[in-house]
């Protein structure tokens, strides 16, 4: 069947597939107290979710000692262990991405997360099957950086005109840009509507039904 826009649809993890937004602000917070820093707001760690841990820490808490990033990022990742077992899919994402694998379309993963980190969200979540490949940010550059969706593309022999990036953050939507790719925004996650609109994507989707929709419409 021939597709309308894209060959390869690359999803965000956190935020877009996967419902921890609150769970990451939380961690990030209560590393911050731990080491007893001034405590990011819930806006403030909201949105560096999406870049890579390290980066993450420093844009969220730009003022500490250089040295503390890497406590915190040690602390963070303490946090999140013990929360991980507990998050889930967003409702409706096991069927769209059945659905979009039957049609045929490439399905990807670019995340903030680790290797380990996705991996270990893949299989609690019985996913791994479902993509063809994944890339995170501690094997290349963080977003918004193209890196991620270049090495995709390339892994998988497809065409950066025919990929689109969906996310849940401004990161998403401009790593897109920078790479050459469509974006597609969901409105559920991290980063505010007014926000993700501000980077012109191809659709903005308030629900993963909606977003379901308009992929097996119009991709």
């Amino acid at each position: 069947m021939a597709r309308k826009q894209f060959d390869l649809i690359v999803f965000d993890w956190d935020g877009t597939l996967m419902d921890s937004t609150a769970t990451i602000v939380r961690c990030i917070q209560s590393a911050a107290r731990d080491l007893g820093l001034p405590v990011p707001s819930d806006s403030a760690a909201a949105h560096v979710i999406g870049l890579g841990l390290h980066e993450a820490m420093q844009a969220a808490m730009p003022d500490i000692a250089p040295a503390m990033y890497p406590r915190m990022v040690e602390r963070y990742r303490y946090h999140f262990l013990t929360k991980d077992h507990e998050l889930v899919l967003f409702k409706g994402v096991r069927e769209m991405l059945a659905d979009l694998n039957n049609e045929g379309y490439f399905l990807a993963v670019a995340t903030g997360k680790s290797r380990v980190g996705l991996n270990r969200a893949l299989n609690a979540c019985g996913l791994l099957a479902l993509f063809d490949a994944t890339r995170c940010a501690d094997e290349t550059f963080s977003k918004p950086h193209p890196a991620m969706l270049q090495e995709l593309t390339r892994e998988l022999g497809q065409d950066m005109r025919r990929t689109v990036m969906i996310g849940d953050t401004t990161h998403d939507l401009m790593m897109a840009s920078n790479a050459g790719a469509a974006g597609i925004a969901v409105e559920f996650g991290a980063h505010p509507v007014a926000q993700l609109q501000a980077c012109n994507p191809l659709f903005s989707a308030r629900t993963i039904s909606e977003l379901h929709a308009w992929l097996l419409e119009n991709a």
